[in-house]
């Protein structure tokens, strides 16, 4: 592996941005410096910014490759490697593919694919197919009657590090609104006369009351003794972020209220906001903007959720537009959720860590990935 050497680039640290030079070796960064060097093989950068390589903690982007059009079902690797050069091209070098364990619609192809999926994840992990590190990010929906049966299989691999507990019952958390909820399942051909839609209603109510709570003793049981982090999802009210802290949550994903980001921060828990809620100034399902809970210093983490390349997007735009440094901005994508994912050995430029390294250039206030490396790598 020949040396990776980044030189006239603006780099990106904790605390500040240099004029310098970053030096890789074997995959690991071994010397970040001021200053440029005419060194055979090293790469001018044009004066473009070197920033970390991102780490995205919940991407369903590969869904829209397992069912490009309605009704079509595409086979599991090829969509998986067609998401992973979508991730590798948005700077993305350390991703957490989020599979939903079970849905409240009777036939969705979250539960029809969601084995195969895994699997091809995990082989073209272990082949070396896949340019960007992926890990597994299992989303357990808690009213779903066949949860545990579903989620047992899955637990054992250690590419599973991450579980959230989700529960999308009209009425309740991101759809607390149900003319909001109606809203949103028409844009996705659901029709329903006022009679089905209250049957809906009553229906997903009643299996809430029936599974979810003993689903989730159970889930959390699973998870005992196992190196995973917990995450809740859309918490509406300093209640559900209180049940959450109580049973080992640390991270609050999508708040959709500023009263619950302000109980996940009184809490310690670290807060992640979906990137193009920042890069379409707003919630499409309602809730409170990305941008409100920045100028509250309320947001930890930035999430691609269903656009890999709004990722390094939404984070330059808490630069340009919520005025913060470059360094506090970029931690948002990757210091912070590697730190909130247990990793030590990624998400900052600094020798010793791994060389996941981003050539990123601003034209007119948009980021261009120009480059990426994966542990010294070219992946893009």
């Amino acid at each position: 592996m020949n040396d990776l050497v980044l030189t006239n680039a603006r780099i990106v640290l904790d605390n500040s941005v240099i004029h310098g030079t970053l030096i890789a070796r074997k995959g690991v960064i071994r010397l970040v410096e001021d200053g440029s060097t005419q060194a055979p093989g090293a790469i001018d950068c044009e004066g473009d910014y070197i920033i970390p390589g991102l780490v995205e903690l919940h991407t369903d982007n590969l869904e829209k490759h397992l069912m490009p059009r309605a009704g079509v079902i595409w086979p599991s690797i090829p969509a998986v490697l067609t998401h992973d050069a979508q991730v590798a091209a948005a700077g993305i070098t350390t991703v957490f593919d989020a599979l939903s364990v079970g849905d409240l619609e009777e036939e969705s192809v979250r539960i029809e694919t969601l084995r195969s999926t895994y699997d091809a994840i995990l082989e073209g992990q272990a082949t070396g197919a896949l340019r960007a590190e992926h890990w597994i990010h299992l989303r357990c929906e808690l009213a779903y009657p066949r949860l545990i049966e579903a989620l047992e299989p899955l637990m054992d691999h250690g590419s599973v590090r991450l579980i959230s507990l989700m529960d999308h019952t009209p009425g309740q958390r991101q759809y607390r609104d149900l003319a909001q909820y109606r809203k949103y399942y028409s844009k996705n051909h659901m029709s329903w006369t006022e009679d089905e839609f209250a049957d809906v209603v009553r229906r997903r109510t009643e299996q809430q009351a029936q599974y979810s709570a003993r689903h989730e003793s159970i889930v959390l049981g699973m998870m005992h003794g196992r190196s995973m982090v917990l995450a809740s999802h859309d918490d509406t009210d300093t209640q559900q972020v209180e049940h959450a802290h109580r049973i080992g949550v640390t991270i609050s994903e999508f708040p959709t209220t500023q009263e619950a980001a302000d109980a996940a921060h009184a809490r310690g828990l670290v807060t992640v906001m979906g990137a193009p809620n920042v890069v379409r100034g707003g919630s499409h399902s309602g809730n409170v903007a990305a941008l409100e809970l920045a100028r509250t210093d309320r947001l930890d983490m930035l999430s691609s959720d269903y656009v890999p390349a709004s990722l390094l997007h939404g984070a330059f735009m808490l630069h340009t537009q919520a005025g913060w440094s470059m360094p506090k901005a970029m931690a948002t994508v990757s210091r912070n959720p590697a730190k909130a994912l247990g990793f030590d050995d990624r998400g900052s430029l600094k020798a010793g860590m791994r060389a996941d390294v981003v050539r990123m250039r601003a034209v007119d206030r948009l980021p261009i990935v120009r480059n990426v490396w994966v542990r010294g790598e070219r992946a893009f």
